[in-house]
Order: structure tokens, then C-alpha cells, then sequence
């Protein structure tokens, strides 16, 4: 049975632990994997260009999906569709360190962070409410910051060493984030029963960014958070 929303308000609940837990270990492998994806190209002799694209197609999976995940996250309990995101996201590591095409691979992973990232902010305003909604919106930019620097380093250093096992790390990061999103309480769908019809949610999707480009307070935000996290 789902759990009502709210149930436990702390800043420091189980469900609110295993929400930062899973963030900074999804983090961490998107981060140290595209440095270790990069070094399997280089070793594999893949030309120069292909490296832009490696970071274009996981870019292609955002943009793509951007309509529809916002919808997925309020149509499921959100834990579940983080634990969904992190495992398309370990499906597409392990299939890069078997082998399998390296962009396919990294395609996946881009998927599953697409539909990971509206889910994450919005079970945020489940777990918790008021001043600590705010706080609990720090932790998660904390550890998403902290894990990006400690990926980032982690991914270059063990790809120097030996690129297999830079792939198997980040699959083990995912993997850790899918047993953490365990942990999230099952908590009710915020919008369930929507209608899926793709032209509409897109025609939704595309007013929303509209209003939100009209106004100026949220177009600063806008163009000051893509200039953030797109250098």
C-alpha cells in the first residue's frame, strides 16, 4: 500500500537519506562515466570527432524527452521511476563495459537521466515541507555538486589506469542508487490517469516553457541554471 504524503517531514528521514544516497551516486556515474567512455574511445582509435558526439546524444536524450518525463514522474510513485532511471542508466554502463556500441550504450544512460531528473526535485515536496522543502533542495544541489567533482576526478584517474574497471565502477554506482532507491517510500502518484497523447504533452510542455520565458525572474533562472550546468 502507498504511503500518504508527508508521512515523515524530517530533514533527515529514511526516505529523505536514501533520496540524497541514490542523487549522489547517479551523479558520480554520470560524471566519472563520460570520462571513462571518453578513454574507451581514445583506446578503441574512434576519431577525434566522435568525442562532441558521445556528449551530444546523452544532451539529445534531455532534449527528446524533456515533453514527457515531467509527466511519467507525477504519473508513478517517483521513487520508482528514480529506481527505473537508475536502472536504464546501469543497463547502459554494463553494456558499454560488455562491449556493446559505446553511443548506444550512452544513450541509455541519457534516457535514464532524463526521466530521473524530474522525479528527484519532485519527491522532494513529498518528503518534506515549508523551510525544509527549501533546505532539502540544498542537499540534493550539494551532493549533486560534490558528486560531480569526485566523478569527474574518479572516472579521469581510473580510466588512466585501466578503462575496463573505470566502466565497472560506474556500473557499480548505479547499481548502489538502485538498491538505495529502494529505500524511498512508495508514495502515491501526484497525478495519475493523464492523458498520453504525445502532440498534446508537447503542446503543454512547449506554453509552459513559454510562461516561463515571459516572465523575468524565472528567465534569469533559466538562462543563469543552463549557463551553470552547460559549461
Amino acid at each position: 500500500m502507498s504511503e500518504s504524503v508527508h508521512t515523515n517531514t524530517s530533514l533527515w528521514s529514511k526516505g529523505m537519506k536514501a533520496v540524497i544516497v541514490a542523487q549522489f551516486l547517479s551523479a558520480f556515474g554520470d560524471n566519472a562515466l563520460l570520462f571513462a567512455t571518453l578513454a574507451l574511445l581514445k583506446a578503441q582509435f574512434y576519431p577525434e570527432w566522435s568525442q562532441p558526439i558521445l556528449q551530444m546524444v546523452f544532451v539529445g536524450a534531455y532534449i527528446l524527452f524533456a515533453p514527457f518525463v515531467g509527466q511519467v514522474a507525477d504519473s508513478f510513485a517517483k521513487g520508482r521511476v528514480m529506481m527505473f532511471a537508475n536502472g536504464l542508466k546501469l543497463l547502459g554502463a554494463a553494456s558499454i563495459c560488455f562491449g556493446i556500441n559505446p553511443f548506444l550504450g550512452y544513450t541509455l544512460v541519457g534516457v535514464g537521466a532524463a526521466a530521473y531528473s524530474p522525479a528527484k526535485y519532485g519527491i522532494l515536496g513529498e518528503l518534506t515541507t515549508g523551510s525544509k522543502l527549501v533546505k532539502a533542495n540544498g542537499l540534493m544541489e550539494a551532493s549533486t555538486i560534490a558528486a560531480i567533482l569526485l566523478g569527474s576526478v574518479a572516472g579521469g584517474v581510473l580510466a588512466d589506469w585501466h578503462v575496463l574497471v573505470a566502466l565497472a565502477a560506474c556500473a557499480l554506482a548505479y547499481g548502489g542508487a538502485v538498491v538505495a532507491n529502494i529505500y524511498i517510500p512508495k508514495l502515491a502518484a501526484a497525478r495519475p490517469g493523464q492523458s498520453w497523447n504525445l502532440i498534446n504533452m508537447t503542446r503543454s510542455f512547449l506554453n509552459a516553457c513559454t510562461s516561463l520565458w515571459r516572465n523575468g525572474e524565472t528567465r534569469f533562472s533559466l538562462v543563469g541554471t543552463s549557463l551553470f550546468w552547460g559549461a
